[in-house]
């Protein structure tokens, strides 16, 4: 009898199409089953008994948000795997689907590979080396036991005031849409026979890939986070949506919406966009998730009135709710209106179709717990070799020499100074949505510094000087020193936090180039997630200027091209203005006037040394 009825359930057989599968399921469901489907609670309200009794169908946990802090992949992958059984115990056994900020490799976790943020990444043009970051991220990620990463970004930043301009990988359409080649890394490459806009997904050593923010995120009015993009459907299609048609050919599974809006509706409650646009005029199969409490932002005072906020959301096309703390109150609000006839089962039906079709074919009815044999991947020298040189070829080399060439550096010099607030500050070298949301100072994860890197990289007798912020003293003697390296930049940030008016170099960090680079030879290095204001006296005074971006944990790759073991390879994805008056700079505007043009980077053997545009 139990055989029987194990043999007539066509899910739970692994060789039937998943189509099949996913209708026998969908017929077994009671309405708050396929509601329990429907929702992303944060793992700090998850239970054995909430993600049973509830039938969740997702968990994540929000930035910073650990097992414990400093919690290895093993820790996090028990703590998963904990979530994951008490979902197997349901009346229907399907498995949760865990996901996780990992957007710069697997950043929350302590000891993972730290890959450069997009905006230096899209300085690399490099497709191929994107999709291997992608394939190593997705190993870290599995041997944690997640199964979902909330990447790519496919923002195309139009100004650089944004606080999110790092997690974009440039300003045009054609630059992020090549680096989608992340979603390929993630999720497997698929056969070129693969239906445009199913869900792919190659095995167990892949996850889950997210597109994001859906749609326009990075060309809001004035710059301002989570506000309005005001443009044409036309424009909006061929300078936004352009990139997530790439992420939907390559079979991306999940597709995130943006908390801004374009032309003043809210992105969480447009029917055209999410329903007309994304899921029939592009063919997305898989589900769209909202961002964390986006549905609480379609009311104001946020979270009022929020059954309407629910009836908006659903009925718009999201799919699931990234609810992600009051899942009761979401949970009998939908039911209610789902009775109540305001939500169509159709509509429902049609959100869990989408969520079933994914974990099937992400392979997790077969396989929903770790598989501890990844372990060994986390933080392995091959992938920091390859973040290593994803920082090579990220680094733009915007100046070289007065006079002749600076650079590459003698590393057999007799002594010199490095200067700065990030020469030696892992966390500042990494940025935001690193080990917590918001990014933290020092020695926050393995991994080697800018100074690290230098002292490894001279030679046995060169003395290596390092002040942070450099004493009157040492300036007085500047004669002693051969050159100097100045490492400033700005402090981690996210979000809203990080919007900016000014973009000026934080922590006096023009007043520190100026100073050493009026009585030493100066290297400047500047760490950044944008281009920053370069005071006239800075270009003048320094001898050579590299931007550095946000580059991760493995700080070698910049020694490995200041002192000329490799070359400067790396393009600006963003143009470089002269001052924040002028933004946004829109390369299609006759009125382009940048200090340093989209694309703009020298090699060392560049005959014009420091043409500014």
């Amino acid at each position: 009898m139990v055989d029987n009825e194990k043999s007539s359930c066509v899910y739970k057989n692994r060789d039937a199409p998943v189509e099949a599968r996913v209708k026998d399921l969908l017929s077994r469901m009671t309405l708050p089953e396929k509601i329990g489907q429907m929702t992303l609670i944060e793992r700090s309200v998850a239970s054995e008994a909430v993600i049973r009794d509830f039938s969740i169908g997702s968990v994540l946990n929000a930035a910073g948000s650990w097992p414990f802090e400093d919690a290895k992949s093993s820790n996090w992958a028990d703590m998963i795997d904990g979530f994951q059984r008490s979902a197997l115990e349901s009346r229907l056994g399907i498995p949760i689907i865990y996901g996780i900020d990992a957007i710069h490799g697997n950043n929350d976790v302590y000891g993972a590979t730290i890959f450069p943020h997009n905006i230096g990444l899209g300085a690399t043009r490099d497709a191929d080396l994107v999709k291997r970051i992608g394939a190593a991220t997705a190993l870290e990620v599995r041997a944690s036991g997640v199964h979902w990463s909330f990447a790519p970004c496919v923002a195309v930043v139009k100004d650089p005031r944004w606080g999110r301009c790092y997690e974009s990988y440039g300003e045009v359409a054609p630059i992020v849409s090549e680096m989608t080649s992340l979603v390929s890394g993630l999720q497997g490459e698929p056969s070129k026979e693969h239906t445009s806009g199913y869900p792919f997904h190659a095995g167990r050593k892949n996850v889950v890939a997210c597109a994001k923010h859906f749609v326009g995120d990075g060309g809001t009015d004035k710059a301002i986070n989570e506000g309005n993009t005001i443009l044409r459907y036309e424009d909006l299609e061929r300078k936004h949506i352009a990139p997530y048609k790439k992420c939907i050919s390559q079979g991306v599974s999940t597709v995130m919406v943006s908390y801004s809006s374009w032309n003043g509706d809210k992105l969480h409650s447009h029917y055209f966009l999410l329903t007309e646009v994304l899921k029939q005029k592009l063919g997305f199969r898989g589900y769209i998730v909202s961002d964390w409490e986006g549905l609480d932002r379609l009311s104001d005072p946020p979270g009022s009135n929020y059954r309407n906020c629910v009836k908006m959301g659903i009925n718009a096309g999201i799919d699931m709710v990234m609810v992600p703390f009051k899942y009761e109150k979401f949970i009998n609000d939908l039911i209610d209106l789902v009775e109540s006839g305001e939500v169509l089962m159709a509509r429902v039906d049609d959100a869990v179709e989408r969520i079933l079709r994914v974990k099937f074919v992400a392979g997790l009815f077969e396989f929903p717990l770790t598989d501890r044999s990844l372990l060994p991947t986390v933080g392995c020298k091959e992938h920091r070799e390859l973040a290593r040189e994803a920082v090579r070829k990220s680094l733009v080399l915007l100046k070289n020499g007065k006079y002749g060439e600076f650079l590459p550096l003698n590393c057999n010099a007799e002594r010199i100074l490095v200067v700065g607030t990030h020469a030696d500050d892992l966390g500042y070298q990494c940025g935001g949505w690193t080990k917590t949301m918001y990014g933290q100072s020092g020695r926050i994860t393995d991994g080697t510094t800018l100074l690290d890197a230098i002292k490894a990289a001279v030679g046995d007798k060169t003395e290596v000087i390092y002040e942070k912020n450099p004493s009157e003293e040492t300036l007085a003697s500047g004669y002693r020193f051969s050159y100097a390296i100045v490492a400033v930049g700005e402090s981690p940030y996210v979000e809203t936090m990080g919007d900016n008016s000014e973009l000026t170099i934080p922590f006096n960090g023009s007043e520190i180039i100026t100073a050493v680079a009026e009585k030493i030879p100066t290297l400047v290095i500047l760490f950044s997630g944008r281009p920053m204001v370069l005071e006239p006296q800075v270009l003048e005074k320094a001898e050579a200027l590299v931007a550095a971006w946000l580059p991760g944990t493995e700080g070698q790759g910049i020694a490995d091209v200041i002192f000329g073991d490799y070359e400067f390879r790396g393009k600006l994805p963003a143009s470089w203005f002269k001052r924040v008056d002028q933004l946004p700079l829109d390369i299609e505007s006759n009125g382009y006037l940048p200090l340093f043009p989209l694309g703009f980077g020298l090699n060392r053997d560049s005959a014009e040394n420091s043409k500014m545009v």
